[in-house]
Parts: C-alpha cells; sequence; structure tokens
C-alpha cells in the first residue's frame, strides 16, 4: 500500500498555514469532541484523523489535540460509551497524551456564563410550553413572535435561574434563552434555548446539577477555555457558526477559537447516523455495536479492517467544503491492497468434498513445506501436514470441464498448493447427482517440482488434509444494505436491509488455523481474507473466522451495483 507521507493539502490546512505565518497563534491546537452516546463510525474516523493528524503535522511546534467528552446529555450518555471512544482513537493509532476532557468539568464555568448574559440583559428564563415556543419562532419568511417573558427584569431572571439551578423546577417548566434577534434569517439566532432542567443521574457529576447547557451554548466555550484555535466541525454546524461566535463575543471566554467546517464523509451502502445505528443495534438487525456488519470503528476491527488501511483511506479521500458520497468499494480497496501485503497466507476449505488418494505410499502423515507469503519471504515458511485424505473446494472440481477450465476433472491434473500434483481416476454422486468424493492418485517426485513432461498441469489449488484438519465456523460478512443510499429508501432503511448480509458456513481449516490466537488475521488462499474473531474464537477448541473482505471486488457482478 502506498503510505502519503504528507497529507494532501486543503483548505483547513490553508487556513491553518495562513493564521501560523500570520502569527495569530504559535501552534495549532484542534481537538475531537464526541458525544458519548453511542459508538464511533467511519465519519468520526475521518474527523479523528484530520483533527489528531493536523497536531501531528505541526508537532516541532508542539501543537496538540485535545480530547473531549460533549456530555451535556446525560438521558443519553454511559461510561460505556466514552470506554469504546478511547479504544477507536487509540486503535487509529493517535494519542491525547494529557489532554483528556469532559464538558460536564466545565459545568461551572458554564453556569457563570449564563449568569454573565442574564446580567447583561441578553438571556431569559422562559416558561412558555415546547409547543407555544414551537408556534412563536416563526418561519424563514416569518419573524419570530417575541415570547411574555423575553422582557422579564434582570433581577428576576436571575433569581428564577437559581431556583432552576436549586431544582425547585420540573423538567419542561421553564428554560433559559438567549436574546439575540427573532428576525433574523438564520433561525438558530431566533433566541435559542441554552440550558434545560433534567432530573437525570449524570456519568461524571452525579446529581450535583439538575440544569444542562445545550450543545450549542457548551461548545464554544469549550473551545475558548481549552483555548483551540481551530474548532473543525463538519458541514451541518455551518448555519451554527454565528450562534457560535456570538457566544464568544458575549461570554467572558479566555481566548477566541475559529470555527471552520468540512464535508463529513458519506458512503454508499451504509448509514452514518448514530440514531439510525442505535435503532439496528436494539431492534435486533444486528448483534451489537460491534457487529462486523456495521461502520462503527468497533465493528470494522471486529470485522479485521486494519487501522492503518481506515487512516490511509481518510487521507485518501481528503478534506473538501462540499458534500458528497464516498464509493464504500474505495474502502474496501484500500483494506485489501494493506491486507495483501501484511497478512499471511492460511488454507481453509469453505465448501468441501474429499479427495482420496488411492496410491499413497507415505507414513500416514507426511508434511509438505508452504510459504507463508509468496511475496514475503521473510514471513518464513510453515510444515502442513498430508495423508491420504484431503479436502477441496467442490467448485475445483467439474465433470465436463468448461473451456479456460484448469483445475480437476476426470483424467486431469492438478497441482495442491506447496505439494503433489495429482490426478483424477473417477468420482462418486449421490442419488441427487451431488459430488461426494473423488478419487485421484498422486504423481510421485512432483513436490516442488515442474510438471512430468506430457503432464498437463497449469493450476493449483488450496486444499486441508483430512486427518489432520478440523472443522471451523466462518461467517462471510457483505454489505448490510442492497442499495447504495439506504437513507433514501422509500418506507425507510430498515426495508432495503441485505438478507444475505451475513452467512454462516462449516469451514475445513489448517491445524495452524484451529490454534492461532483470536485476533489473528490472514489470507485464506484463493478465497479472500479473515480474522479469528475477537469474542467467539477459542483456540483449539471453537475457532471462529470473520471475513473482513474478499480478494475481488464482486458486488457489482451480483447485481449490486
Amino acid at each position: 500500500m502506498s503510505d502519503p507521507t504528507s497529507p494532501k493539502s486543503d483548505f483547513i490546512r490553508e487556513i491553518i498555514a495562513t493564521d501560523l505565518a500570520a502569527g495569530k497563534h504559535a501552534t495549532p491546537i484542534t481537538r475531537f469532541p464526541p458525544e458519548p452516546n453511542g459508538y464511533l463510525h467511519l465519519g468520526h474516523a475521518k474527523s479523528i484523523c484530520l483533527n489528531f493528524g493536523i497536531a501531528q503535522e505541526h508537532s516541532t511546534l508542539h501543537a496538540k489535540c485535545h480530547l473531549r467528552f460533549d456530555d451535556t446529555n446525560p438521558e443519553k450518555e454511559e461510561l460505556e460509551y466514552v470506554e469504546s471512544i478511547k479504544t477507536d482513537v487509540k486503535w487509529l493509532g493517535f494519542d491525547w497524551g494529557s489532554d483528556l476532557y469532559f464538558a460536564s468539568d466545565y459545568f461551572q464555568f458554564f453556569y457563570d456564563c449564563a449568569v454573565h448574559l442574564i446580567q447583561s440583559g441578553k438571556a431569559y428564563i422562559d416558561d412558555q410550553t415546547a409547543e407555544e415556543m414551537r408556534a412563536n419562532r416563526g418561519n424563514l419568511t416569518t419573524p419570530g413572535t417575541p415570547s411574555p417573558c423575553r422582557e422579564r427584569p434582570i433581577a428576576e431572571n436571575l433569581a428564577l435561574f437559581a431556583s432552576m439551578k436549586a431544582g425547585i423546577f420540573k423538567e419542561g417548566e421553564c428554560v433559559l434563552r438567549a436574546k439575540i434577534d427573532l428576525a433574523s434569517s438564520n433561525m438558530n439566532l431566533r433566541d435559542p434555548v441554552i440550558y434545560r432542567i433534567m432530573h437525570a443521574h449524570h456519568h461524571n457529576t452525579g446529581n450535583a446539577w439538575c440544569i444542562y447547557p445545550l450543545y450549542d451554548f457548551a461548545h464554544p466555550l469549550e473551545d475558548a477555555l481549552e483555548h483551540i484555535t481551530h474548532s473543525l466541525c463538519t458541514l451541518e454546524f455551518e448555519n451554527h457558526r454565528p450562534l457560535y461566535d456570538w457566544f464568544i463575543e458575549n461570554c467572558p471566554v479566555p481566548s477566541q477559537p475559529r470555527q471552520i467546517e468540512f464535508a463529513r464523509l458519506s458512503l454508499t451502502y451504509t448509514i452514518m447516523s448514530k440514531r439510525k445505528l442505535l435503532e439496528l443495534v436494539q431492534g435486533g438487525h444486528v448483534s451489537g455495536w460491534d457487529d462486523p456488519r456495521l461502520p462503527t470503528l468497533s465493528g470494522i476491527r471486529r470485522r479485521g479492517y486494519p487501522p492503518e488501511a481506515v487512516v490511509h483511506f481518510c487521507k485518501r479521500i481528503g478534506i473538501t467544503k462540499f458534500s458528497g458520497t464516498t464509493d464504500v468499494a474505495l474502502l474496501e480497496f484500500d483494506v485489501r491492497d494493506f491486507l495483501n501485503h501484511s497478512a499471511p497466507r492460511r488454507m481453509a476449505v469453505l465448501d468441501p468434498v474429499k479427495v482420496v488418494l488411492d496410491n499413497w505410499s507415505a507414513e500416514p502423515l507426511a508434511h509438505v513445506e508452504v510459504p507463508n507469503h509468496p511475496q514475503q519471504p521473510e514471513m518464513g515458511i510453515r510444515e502442513v501436514p498430508i495423508s491420504s485424505e484431503i479436502w477441496i473446494e467442490r467448485e475445483d472440481f467439474m465433470e465436463v470441464p468448461e473451456k479456460k477450465f484448469y483445475r480437476l476433472g476426470p483424467d486431469r491434473h492438478v497441482r495442491l498448493k506447496g505439494g503433489h500434483i495429482i490426478r483424477c481416476t473417477g468420482y462418486e454422486k449421490n442419488a441427487a447427482g451431488l459430488i461426494t468424493l473423488i478419487r485421484a492418485e498422486i504423481l510421485p517426485g512432483t513436490v516442488g517440482a515442474d510438471s512430468p513432461e506430457g503432464v498437463e498441469c497449469r493450476a493449483a489449488i488450496h486444499w486441508v488434509d483430512a486427518a489432520t484438519g478440523s472443522d471451523a465456523e466462518v461467517r462471510i460478512y457483505d454489505r448490510l444494505f442492497r442499495v447504495e443510499d439506504p437513507d433514501a429508501a422509500e418506507g425507510g432503511f430498515l426495508q432495503v436491509l441485505n438478507p444475505d448480509s451475513l452467512k454462516t458456513l462449516t469451514a475445513k481449516i489448517e491445524p495452524a488455523l484451529r490454534n492461532a490466537a483470536a485476533g489473528f488475521s490472514c489470507q485464506f488462499d484463493r478465497i479472500g481474507y479473515f480474522i479469528a474473531d475477537a469474542l467467539d474464537h477459542q483456540p483449539g477448541l471453537t475457532p471462529v473466522y470473520n471475513r473482513t473482505v474478499a480478494l475481488k471486488d464482486s458486488w457489482g457482478k451480483k447485481g449490486g451495483r
């Protein structure tokens, strides 16, 4: 895999370079600010690579990227998500060092800023119902209607806000709103709610607070408090930037960060909404957040995607200001390309048919030497047992061979990978016409040697010894959705789930696969790339392998594209 030593230049990096050259900042400080209300997905990987990547690129200036949890909604946030996010960031190869922060650590600062806005006449307590506030907000052509509470005296607002904090009110009885511009064409500026009441236990602060800031209020204050220089957000926050700047200008903050927006990652055959991913998990459509069919980082890790390939993909697609959709095949190409160079080879037979070698005259059990990687001799060789009975793939035998079929057939020769050339001498079928047994003979002296004169052998096939091989559960994962844009599907994304996104097979595997540790990644010769499942694989007892990606992109051939 080609690995760019320096990332592509993009408009964000150009802005940062200009700011540094102008002396606006001594060093860039970025942040990755996930909400701990779900597991990270590939869209977050793009942001992680951007924010942490910029810090790495300016390491000589002691640049930093903060990992910050925007935990301002205790009803949806859990410590489980916090820990999973830490794991994902480290898995991608990044480290926040000592710069780990929580929005909840700043709750007093947020409260003080809210009090400052009230004292400045720029915030007020509103006790209208949510429906009344929504109705009075107006629309793109109609200005909002002032709340009856908008001109409340400052002293009364301060007293009511203190009562909110003291837990006097029930949820929904009142909120704190910023007083900005009810006639603004930007709906975000029409007196947005900045504090609401939530009598909920917080994973970090317990029951110390019963009022919580809205994200739009907390986000700029966090950035300013941490002296973030460039706050990098996806495009859906572009219309929120005037609100971001308003809070920075009107609150007592120690710095002035700049928000810059970039296009989020969208992939074909994929959804990137945490809400929809949660629906898949809670609805039992997948086995959990780490289901290998999901685009979650825990899911693709369990599927066997190498982190280096994911980072390479994020660099390849680059950073733009324009929304678009990337073909998931590009990601699969990067995964395949990386594994082609790094993954050792092993042999497994997914659709086995037995071959009896009738003239086997060696010891009951012998060994052949097989390279662990055809292009990487430093990976060494391994001894693979072989005896008088082996398993081969059913598709590697054809009763009436077609043109350009060079594998096994009646009276035809084929080489066993790393071993002998064999010739088919006969076969047996059951009543349904299915091949149940193939008989063959080995050609002595052909291990590691060219074909004897007069013997046509133009292919080598993988195999597994019947005496020492064992069964394994093999999970063939495919795309979770049948259409390129599941979000646009009539009736919703659940209507276009791919019923064949998971097929489970009982395969025959060589001994090295049976004893491999969980997380061992390899190529099954001529089949695809697989990984020993992180949860269910038990070395020597219950081998379970997940397909990471096929050797070639066959989706288009199946009519999927």
